[in-house]
């Protein structure tokens, strides 16, 4: 379902990429890294590999509000690429390809490298304690980062089997008005979207009341899954679908983008400033039943549904052309997700002996851990058997008026 083209709006360059969407995947997985590079330097909340001595409290909001958009946006667009793909491929094609392209790399990762890794670290314990000890873990020891992957593969899995059923029962209905001759359905307004935030924020805090934030869980057995945040992963790859069917990133009015953009943006100064005051473990909690932790699910959803709306109104509105460098670090972000932990905790280890600032190690991770990975993610391209380990193999050009490049969805 190609995007009809309208006045003023951007169109596909003739490579069939939407610029803007190709932008806004290059910030989001180099916030992810960003994000990593600053893990070593802060209080995480969680488990991280390395530890420094120099840290600096002012990375807890600056972790609570990349966490609060990041991957949330990473499934939405990964949700926005999944229908033309299936579209394009039909049922078997595509989830062959969706294993070949998401499967493989997560299963040679996990298995070949983070949980070797995960044992030697562990000081070489026995088989079975070693493995009830990553089971007890939610197997985090074992995709560390890549449960996106395995989360993302799962719900690539699911729209296939819906799509299929909704395939079906349309070739045994006669049309009469329905299935693709029925119109678009409008873009989220203002009422739309400020109902969506207050169903997501009490869906999140009821199940925090159980699940608080950096608590996981085997999905299925075999991949970690955080309940606290599990609402807004899948609401926001389901909002994807629904975007690409009917054109949602093309047709959000300017006005609605930019209000919510500010929105975003006065949460995310709001977490700052708790933090500035020192108000934080005050006025927010990671989970419970108390109105702590529904400040902070409030603040976070707004973080995420504003600045989710907002970046790709403005981005829409502000690039308009593609160029090589664009396109080559688009293409090369899958393989920088894959790659950034690895190369970033290598960084970390090797400033690890410096006296410098916490901020100053941050900066420097942060600026090498980005160049590395979409760097070592591009060229991974032209060594063999790599790009497939990666996946980053090249894959047929898609059709005309297709959505834009390679994409993990």
């Amino acid at each position: 379902m190609p995007h009809a083209a309208r006045p003023g709006l951007p169109a596909a360059t003739g490579e069939g990429r939407l610029v803007f969407l190709d932008v806004l995947r290059i910030l989001i997985i180099s916030m992810v890294i960003i994000h990593h590079a600053a893990q070593a330097y802060g209080p995480t909340g969680g488990f991280w590999p390395v530890e420094d001595a120099a840290t600096s409290e002012w990375f807890r909001p600056f972790y609570t509000v990349n966490a609060a958009v990041g991957l949330g946006m990473l499934f939405l667009i990964a949700g926005y690429f999944t229908p033309a793909s299936y579209g394009r491929k039909g049922p078997r094609r595509f989830l062959r390809e969706r294993w070949t392209r998401i499967g493989i790399p997560l299963v040679v990762f996990v298995v070949f490298v983070n949980i070797p890794l995960a044992y030697l670290a562990s000081g070489r314990p026995e088989p079975w304690t070693f493995i009830k000890g990553l089971y007890g873990d939610a197997w985090q020891g074992a995709y560390f980062h890549l449960w996106f992957l395995g989360h993302l593969l799962i719900y690539t899995a699911v729209y296939a089997l819906w799509a299929g059923r909704r395939r079906s029962r349309a070739a045994a209905v006669p049309a009469a008005g329905g299935g693709e001759s029925r119109g678009l359905l409008p873009p989220p307004g203002h009422a739309a979207l400020l109902g969506f935030a207050v169903v997501l924020i009490l869906v999140t805090w009821i199940i925090r009341w159980w699940f608080p934030v950096d608590s996981w869980l085997p999905l299925f057995f075999v991949v970690p899954a955080e309940p606290a945040n599990f609402a807004q992963y899948v609401s926001l790859f389901a909002l994807g679908i629904l975007a690409y069917r009917n054109h949602w990133f093309t047709r959000i009015p300017r006005a609605v983008g930019l209000l919510w953009l500010a929105v975003g943006f006065l949460a995310t100064v709001a977490i700052f400033s708790l933090q500035a005051f020192n108000l934080w473990f005050t006025l927010t909690a990671t989970g419970g039943f108390g109105w702590p932790s529904l400040v902070r699910v409030s603040l976070e959803t707004l973080v995420c549904i504003g600045l989710s709306v907002g970046l790709i109104v403005l981005f829409r509105e502000v690039w308009h052309r593609g160029s090589r460098l664009l396109a080559a670090m688009a293409t090369a972000s899958y393989a920088a997700y894959i790659l950034h932990v690895y190369i970033v905790v290598g960084l970390q280890v090797a400033v690890l002996q410096y006296p410098w600032p916490a901020g100053v190690k941050f900066l420097a991770v942060a600026v090498a851990g980005v160049a590395l990975s979409f760097g070592i993610g591009h060229f991974s391209r032209t060594v063999p058997g790599l790009g497939l380990v990666l996946g980053t193999r090249r894959e047929r050009p898609p059709a005309a008026g297709g959505t834009s490049a390679p994409h993990p969805a």
